[in-house]
């Protein structure tokens, strides 16, 4: 490969994908309403002549450039959350703005600027001859993440029976490249109790109260370290080795978390005693946690164990009917995962970067101090679609993406138009190093 050539190709296109980034945010693009922002990119796509172009019965946009063997896959959710509080914008989040450097924009971060890169990478793939009967370059645009991150990939693997050798990521990675990120899981905990009037509350069994109690297991389980006279172990015990046989990547991903993020209750007025108390917990897993062990877990902290019947714990489902009218059920589950340091498609990609930028992570001037202190290859801190290209279905997945993860769901989110040319030229020579 000439990288040179590579690089300067991604240059060219950068008004380009400018124009295409500002196109596709224009529009809003919620969880289930993403239809605009979709036909868009399969407009594109067709104009750059991709070889086919597919909507799926989700909603997920499916471009294939060329007819290799080896199907290599380009995904981004194009989905965005909403904006929130609009006086907390200083421009219009639709209309967004553009200078010499960045773009603003809902969206443009999270993560509509890695399907312009990843689009524009197969382009210059195409544009270099670069292709040939070793690969396939697939690029997604992936529906519903934002409300449950994997499904779309969930469906595209089990329905539309699509498996690609491996994906990479286009979510914003600051530059760097990303080879994990922790797991996460929705649980809910509901508790019974016995209303009565409450000028007697003694008459009846306040559902609040035992929720109280077992809140502060729950705080204890995050915030305890494992000393021995703690009777709840915190789950910083996961990065120990003689709790976790996974604890060297537990360390590289970071601790579990779990944190009350919901109540809810019933009661028959604000003058009797509560007959139910729910809560939602959000539960950040690391390398050897599961679902299971997760949820057995709360079932074992002390408070839940006294109350006995009278507490249920269950795991979240979504079924939310996608903007086509698929509704496509799920556990609330996004697995913890992480790819090995020494894997085939972590080595193409550090060569790829390293062919093309050097050993350091780069970036516009006002990123780079941020970025220059931390290593090339890293890991998310927030989840992905690859809790089910490699959580689930054990498809080899790594990031590397347009933008900053401290600019997804904030208010004036932007990017960086340095970043879509570097992420075209990296994901442009890509597939040639993998398969060579």
């Amino acid at each position: 490969m000439d990288y040179s050539k590579i690089k300067e190709a991604a240059k060219n296109y950068e008004a380009d994908m400018t124009r295409f980034l500002r196109d596709i945010v224009k529009f809003p693009g919620e969880s289930c309403d993403e239809k605009a922002h979709i036909d868009r990119i399969a407009e594109e796509m067709r104009k750059l002549q991709f070889d086919k172009v597919e909507i799926d019965p989700m909603g997920n946009v499916l471009g294939y450039m060329g007819t290799g063997r080896t199907l290599i896959g380009f995904d981004a959710h194009i989905d965005t959350v909403g904006i929130g509080n609009k006086s907390n914008w200083n421009f219009d989040p639709y209309e967004g703005y553009e200078n010499d450097t960045e773009i603003g924009g809902r969206g443009v971060s999270d993560q509509c600027g890695g399907i312009v890169s990843a689009v524009y990478g197969a382009k210059i793939i195409k544009d270099l001859g670069l292709l040939n009967d070793k690969y396939t370059v697939l690029v997604t645009g992936t529906v519903q993440e934002e409300d449950c991150d994997g499904l779309c990939w969930q469906y595209i693997i089990k329905e539309d029976k699509v498996r690609p050798e491996f994906v990479v990521s286009t979510e914003p990675t600051d530059g760097g490249i990303y080879r994990g990120q922790r797991g996460r899981m929705e649980i809910r905990i509901d508790v019974k109790g016995i209303s009565c009037h409450g000028s007697a509350p003694e008459r009846g069994d306040n559902a609040i109260y035992k929720m109280a109690d077992i809140l502060q297991d729950v705080r204890a389980l995050n915030e305890n370290d494992t000393a021995g006279d703690k009777e709840i172990k915190g789950l910083v015990k996961m990065l120990d080795e003689k709790y976790n046989p996974e604890w060297k990547e537990a360390n590289f991903l970071g601790r579990g978390t779990v944190t009350v993020s919901e109540i809810f209750f019933t009661s028959p007025s604000r003058c009797a005693v509560a007959d139910s108390c729910a809560v939602s917990l959000d539960r950040r897993m690391t390398a050897g946690e599961t679902w299971e062990s997760c949820l057995e877990e709360i079932r074992n902290l002390p408070n839940v164990k006294k109350y006995g019947d009278d507490v249920t714990v269950s795991m979240y489902e979504y079924s939310r009917p996608s903007y086509k009218g698929l509704t496509y059920p799920i556990e609330c589950y996004f697995p913890t995962w992480v790819i090995p340091e020494d894997h085939a498609v972590t080595r193409a990609l550090e060569e790829a970067y390293k062919n093309l930028y050097g050993d350091a992570r780069i970036g516009a001037e006002d990123t780079l101090k941020m970025r220059t202190t931390r290593p090339l290859t890293d890991k998310w801190t927030f989840s992905t679609n690859g809790v089910s290209i490699m959580g689930r279905n054990g498809i080899p997945c790594i990031g590397f993406g347009p933008g900053a993860e401290a600019q997804a769901h904030a208010p004036n989110e932007k990017t960086w138009k340095q970043d879509l040319v570097t992420c075209a030229a990296v994901y442009a020579a890509l597939p040639a190093a993998y398969c060579k």
